[in-house]
């Protein structure tokens, strides 16, 4: 039985040797895959929540891949390990490692000299690591725990609401959100900073 994927804008399609590696054989739909991810996202979302975090440990390779194999582990092979394909985003696969290495020394450097306030520190984080695309897929909910995570452990401040829907179904809050990321791709993060919080 093949996964029929459905892609909505500004998701990125999976190749076909990744859809092999799916470790659930049941799933056959777009809807049945959301729902196993998303029992998953939430079992990490509580790993996350009943832990502290320093920046040191945060902000390091080990951990960003830590998360995203938390979020996606019972689900996907590949969860937690950086893509070996190039995609129609991100960077040249060879060049994820050092991508994401300039992003952790930027963000460590924006945070001992306050270049901006906390929210703009996590959602241009947010942003960046998004825009690397680490990982075959699921880097969008991926950077927004870890805008959450930043916010939270680094910050002491609530996490983002994120439009307070899901953004796994076309409609206004999803066009929002590719709006305010369109936005921030030209260096305007204003759309996203209040999207995050809206």
């Amino acid at each position: 039985m093949g996964l029929d994927l459905e892609y909505l804008n500004g998701q990125t399609p999976l190749d076909e040797d990744e859809k092999e590696d799916l470790l659930i054989d049941t799933i056959s739909t777009q809807g049945e895959l959301d729902q196993f991810e998303q029992k998953n996202i939430e079992q990490a979302l509580q790993w996350t929540l009943s832990r502290k975090f320093t920046a040191k440990v945060i902000f390091s390779e080990a951990f960003i891949k830590n998360i995203h194999h938390r979020m996606f582990g019972e689900v996907w092979k590949w969860a937690g390990y950086f893509r070996k394909t190039n995609k129609n985003i991100g960077v040249d696969k060879s060049q994820i490692s050092v991508a994401l290495l300039n992003l952790l020394n930027d963000v460590t450097y924006w945070i001992d000299h306050k270049n901006f306030p906390p929210d703009d520190i996590a959602i241009r984080f947010k942003h960046r690591i998004v825009s690397i695309h680490c990982f075959p897929n699921g880097n969008g909910r991926h950077s927004r725990l870890m805008a959450d995570i930043i916010i939270e452990k680094i910050f002491n401040l609530p996490v983002f609401s994120w439009g307070t829907t899901t953004l796994l179904s076309e409609g206004d809050n999803r066009t929002a959100y590719i709006n305010a990321l369109k936005a921030a791709d030209n260096g305007d993060y204003n759309l996203l900073l209040a999207f995050a919080r809206s």
